[in-house]
């Protein structure tokens, strides 16, 4: 594992082709339904003291991919993240320890703390010469915290989509020059 350290102070930008927002929902209670988000944009300002770094992250909730275009037409539509009239989803840290990064996710409105998981993966210079750094970060949160209420009871128990969420990050990060 490498260590923070190794990270240049100064701005870094998310490269959105080697980046991955996703996310695993509970169908019908017994099988899981994956997706993505694929509109991105972001930056890190990281600190000489790592704890005062600062990262902003913007996601069009219309870029959501779940490989099955109906599904992905409801996601969009009022009944879940409304992207006609809340296009943007965001997030802005408040606190991060090297391990656990704290801030304020914003989904129509709403803005809720989220804490994720952080793995730092290094540090890297690409074959053109740009600083590259690599991190993981997962987590779970409660939609119905956001506003996402939609859901169908089943006649057996349960309902149709869960209300944990699971979120799984790939961030790849390019140092501004």
């Amino acid at each position: 594992m490498s260590t923070l350290s190794a990270l240049t102070p100064g701005t870094w930008v998310i490269d959105p082709t080697h980046t991955k927002v996703g996310f695993t929902a509970r169908h019908l209670m017994v099988s899981k339904v994956r997706g993505t988000f694929d509109d991105l944009a972001g930056t890190v300002s990281v600190a000489d003291d790592i704890a005062a770094s600062q990262v902003e992250v913007v996601i069009k909730t219309a870029s959501i991919d779940t490989g099955v275009a109906d599904r992905d037409g409801h996601l969009r539509s009022a009944d879940f993240f409304d992207a006609e009239n809340h296009p943007d989803m965001t997030f802005r840290s408040t606190a991060f320890d090297g391990e656990h990064l704290t801030g304020e996710l914003t989904i129509k409105g709403v803005s809720r703390p989220v804490t994720l998981e952080v793995e730092f993966n290094g540090v890297v210079q690409d074959p053109w010469g740009n600083t590259k750094a690599g991190f993981e970060a997962s987590g779970e949160l409660n939609r119905t915290d956001w506003g996402l209420t939609w859901n169908a009871a089943l006649e057996a128990g349960g309902v149709l989509v869960s209300e944990k969420i699971t979120l799984v990050l790939d961030v790849e990060l390019a140092l501004e020059v």
